[in-house]
């Protein structure tokens, strides 16, 4: 099976926004850097993923991706991360993608285990995993099989959207609650459990 993980990453310098009041822009563009390296590290580690795709419209996270042979897509157009997920699916199929994994980026302690798991699917039907973050609110991995199969519904509380979409798409659903994928850093109370770890 040919798998593309997908990763979507905001310009740094206007990410995480909802940690403005605790760190300034250049903290925050430094933190999402690390956090492209790791993801970009982890899914390198991985065998079965066999194309990485950045689609970004920061010229500096498309650099790095392509530093780690990832394949790169300049986000155009209003931004919109679902639409641009849409666009770097379409990518993705037309290169010949059995399967994609969307990945956020701001998953610190991701590990390759923990996207092992997430793909380790071996059946026939159209296939849809999803990990929840730490509240059971949001998305922070979602693996769709084949591509396209249903669409995305990324933002706050997309978790219960995203198990209503795959249904209705009648795709066999997946729960895939990770450790590694539970921690979204978003914000400053996700900061503060990530520095503390860090510390450790």
């Amino acid at each position: 099976m040919t798998i593309w993980a997908i990763v979507p990453v905001k310009p740094f310098l206007r990410s995480k926004s909802r940690l403005a009041r605790v760190l300034s822009p250049q903290e925050r563009a430094g933190l999402s850097r690390e956090f492209l390296g790791h993801a970009l590290d982890v899914l390198a580690q991985v065998p079965a993923i066999t194309q990485t795709l950045v689609i970004s419209r920061d010229s500096e996270a498309l650099a790095l991706a392509r530093e780690y042979r990832a394949y790169t897509v300049t986000e155009s157009g209003a931004p919109d991360l679902n639409q641009a997920l849409r666009r770097a699916t379409e990518a993705a199929r037309g290169l010949g993608a059995d399967a994609v994994l969307i990945l956020p980026t701001d998953l610190p302690f991701l590990s390759a285990s923990d996207v092992q798991q997430l793909i380790a699917d071996e059946g026939a039907e159209p296939t849809v995993v999803i990990a929840p973050d730490r509240r059971e609110s949001g998305t922070n991995a979602l693996f769709v099989r084949p591509p396209g199969w249903m669409d995305y519904a990324f933002g706050r509380g997309s978790f219960r959207r995203h198990l209503d979409l795959a249904a209705k798409a009648g795709a066999q659903v997946r729960l895939c609650r990770l450790p590694g994928a539970a921690l979204d850093v978003d914000v400053p109370e996700d900061l503060a459990v990530y520095q503390a770890a860090k510390e450790r």
